[in-house]
């Protein structure tokens, strides 16, 4: 690889219009060709390659190479297996690698803040840390191939509807904590060749414009080196974007976009340098990730067999009363549902490819069992109740020992490009579902579908099955779980709330087409259930096994010297068969004197064990992770003080939990603004004594702390309200400045 000096020599030997040229992709998927510069292929993912073949669109409308269709990153994160995302970056890389692709566009990073948002089956989860613990391995998978990545969507795309015009208005400590975390963490820690930035606006500026987002935080604060790449289509004004730090126009707008960067340049109003920056970012990209010789091929059979593990894997056993599963091997069996043989295994839109081999669970039920009477139950497209077919379903279900029933969302209503408006099942696969369940209790559903669901007639069957979006190897994978030839192991990376209603962003999801109001907060998913101590159909980290685990000898040890904490916790097997395990680490910060949620997810382990074995887990904790973002300093501080660790299976199933204490930390000097209590100068007057008696404040705080009614009402009032009093605005700055310099320095 070339040294810096190198990249700045070739930068020299560019025109204006060279420069201007790289800055822009040739067409839809590759980048520009100038003297001395090869160009790169960037292709969709990010659960397979759409390596499209016939020109390029966004919609997958023309043809694209053969390849594995993965399951989407919504299942994949229910294994809360770190080493398997690297292994499944690996394979990812090595199919680019075989097809030529340099960059692949992935992994989708964006937080599930509703249920409805159309796109959710692309991300990981509700809660930033899982999304960076797995993001991280991802991409870093993907890159020892020798492939690019490119995290996306940068930064609070968290709805499909108007997604190129609207506002996310999100709160500074919210916006850092909730939304921007996973991304500054794979920064700092897997340091992905490209990000990707988001059509929306934050705070009412557009990202691709957005010099604080592109520059400040991801430059100047992360260090982040690599390239900014537009999504496709999101930049409006390209010398704006170039001036904030956006480096790849996608697709290439060659004939807008060149003259008007050159135009700039050359009548001052963009600094050339500004152009450099760019290009030379753009040098080391293509030098870095350009692919050079033969390219190994790969067994498609191989891979297949993988997509169907990492699959089978990532399954979540969401109920199983009666034991109902594993399904037996010589009862009688009815399957029912149209997505049993044609199943929703994946994405449309950016994130649809060309299948290899598509297995149906039909096909695979078929392959394991037998004959069985099956019945579609209900259509696609006509989404209201059919009698016939429901007539059809209940009459294939009487007197069946088991009854494995396909339910989930269609295509047609949840996608991307739009949000869902609700997140029931289609009312023909209730009413199916009820139908069914009214004739024969021994059903198990299986669902496919890419976010949570509500189910509501969950109580009414005996089983309830999460697939997801499996991938191409859906039936093998589904049929593995249902027959127990793997136990199930998967947990919930997103909570299922009981109803649309329950979620904490109800009030204002799509509620304007201009913007969205982050009205909740930091309380995002099972933050605001565990805070409000509220029910729900399933919580986040929940899954069930075909054994039983106990967890016992847990133990909480906190290490100052090496700045973490230490849990231990010993888990057996105590049923008859292999299982899996997820060991979950959540902190309660009881220290602080802002909000905080009840419990944060901190750690976790997957752990594999035998039937009767048991294994000691040790989870590290650094004090790094007991940071939260001070919208008054604009930093990230620890506080000393209460902690309490809970030590679960999901975020409601809680084996034990430890009080600890931190008394370490060096604590940041406290600064006040025009917006800081009066009591907080009422609390710091013996320090602040001098400054408050050089603008005669001393009378007034006597006054207020000698009558307790004064005092309850003045205590909250900010600095900036004594101007009601009379005082000087000008006065109150300076007042402030001084009272910083001496909380700061003690002069």
């Amino acid at each position: 690889m070339k040294q810096e000096r190198d990249y700045r020599a070739q930068l020299e030997q560019l025109s204006l219009e060279d420069k201007a040229t790289l800055l822009t992709a040739a067409n839809f998927w590759n980048t520009a060709r100038v003297p001395g510069v090869n160009e790169i292929l960037l292709s969709d993912g990010p659960s397979g390659i759409r390596k499209q073949t016939e020109g390029g669109d966004a919609l997958g409308l023309t043809g694209s190479v053969e390849t594995i269709a993965f399951p989407c990153l919504a299942l994949i994160a229910s294994t809360f297996d770190k080493d398997l995302l690297r292994k499944y970056g690996e394979y990812l890389g090595q199919i680019a690698k075989a097809e030529k692709v340099n960059v692949l566009l992935g992994p989708g990073m964006n937080i599930k803040r509703s249920p409805l948002a159309g796109r959710n089956f692309e991300y990981f989860s509700e809660d930033p840390f899982l999304t960076a613990e797995l993001a991280i391995q991802y991409i870093k998978g993907v890159e020892s191939q020798g492939i690019g990545t490119s995290p996306k969507h940068f930064a609070a795309n968290n709805r499909e509807n108007e997604r190129f015009t609207s506002s996310s208005n999100i709160q500074p400590r919210s916006l850092h904590e909730i939304y921007l975390s996973a991304f500054k963490r794979v920064v700092e820690e897997a340091q992905p060749a490209t990000i990707m930035n988001s059509y929306n606006k934050v705070n009412h500026v557009l990202v691709a414009e957005n010099n604080y987002l592109l520059t400040d935080l991801l430059r100047n604060q992360w260090n982040f080196d690599g390239v900014v790449v537009s999504d496709w289509g999101a930049v409006k004004d390209r010398v704006a974007s170039v001036r904030a730090g956006l480096d790849l126009e996608m697709p290439g707008q060659p004939d807008y976009s060149i003259p008007q960067v050159v135009e700039a340049v050359r009548s001052g109003k963009l600094d050339e340098a500004l152009v450099d920056r760019s290009v030379l970012r753009l040098l080391k990209l293509i030098d870095r990730y350009t692919l050079e010789g033969e390219m190994p091929n790969y067994n498609k059979d191989n891979y297949h067999e993988f997509a169907r593990s990492i699959a089978a894997q990532s399954i979540v056993l969401l109920q199983n009363e009666d034991k109902i599963l594993p399904l037996k091997d010589n009862s009688s069996k009815a399957v029912i549902g149209a997505f049993a043989k044609h199943p929703r295994y994946q994405a449309g839109g950016l994130s649809k490819v060309n299948a290899y081999k598509v297995v149906t669970p039909f096909d695979a039920l078929e392959a394991v069992y037998g004959d069985f009477a099956y019945a579609d139950g209900y259509e696609f497209e006509n989404l209201d109740a059919n009698q016939k077919l429901i007539d059809e379903a209940v009459e294939a279900a009487k007197g069946k020992d088991e009854v494995i029933l396909f339910a989930g969302f269609p295509e047609n209503i949840e996608s991307e490009g739009f949000d869902k408006t609700s997140i029931d099942l289609p009312d023909n696969q209730i009413t199916l579902i009820q139908s069914v369940a009214e004739v024969n209790p021994n059903v198990v559903v299986v669902l496919q579908n890419g976010s949570a669901v509500a189910t509501p007639w969950r109580n009414k069957v005996n089983g309830l099955v999460e697939t997801y979006l499996a991938g191409e190897a859906v039936g093998e994978a589904t049929v593995d779980v249902l027959s127990g030839k793997v136990n199930p192991s998967g947990k919930l990376a997103e909570t299922f709330p009981e109803r649309i209603q329950d979620t904490p962003s109800y009030l204002t999801f799509n509620r304007s087409t201009e913007e969205e109001n982050y009205m909740e907060g930091i309380f995002v998913g099972y933050r605001y259930y565990a805070t409000k101590d509220m029910s729900v159909a399933f919580p986040f980290g929940h899954g069930l096994s075909y054994t039983d685990f106990e967890y016992t000898d847990s133990n909480v040890k906190v290490d100052n010297d090496k700045d973490q904490i230490q849990i231990d916790v010993t888990v057996k097997n105590i049923g008859e068969v292999q299982g899996a395990e997820v060991v979950q680490i959540y902190l309660q910060n009881r220290a602080s004197n802002i909000e905080m949620a009840a419990k944060e997810l901190k750690s976790f382990e997957r752990v594999e064990l035998e039937a009767g074995e048991s294994k000691t887990v040790k989870l590290v904790i650094p004090f790094e992770r007991l940071k939260w973002f001070n919208p008054q300093t604009s930093l990230w501080q620890i506080d000393n003080g209460d902690y309490t660790v809970h030590v679960g299976s999901s975020v409601n199933d809680i084996h034990s939990q430890h009080d600890f204490e931190i008394t370490s930390i060096d604590e940041p000097p406290i600064q006040l603004s025009l917006d800081s209590s009066l009591k907080d100068i009422i609390d710091l007057q013996d320090t602040l004594s001098h400054e408050i008696d050089e603008f005669g404040f001393d009378q007034m705080i006597y006054k207020m702390t000698s009558e307790p009614n004064l005092r309850v009402l003045a205590e909250p009032a900010p600095i900036r309200m004594l101007v009601m009093f009379g005082l000087k605005l000008s006065d109150l700055v300076k007042f402030v400045e001084k009272c910083n310099v001496r909380l700061k320095t003690g002069e």
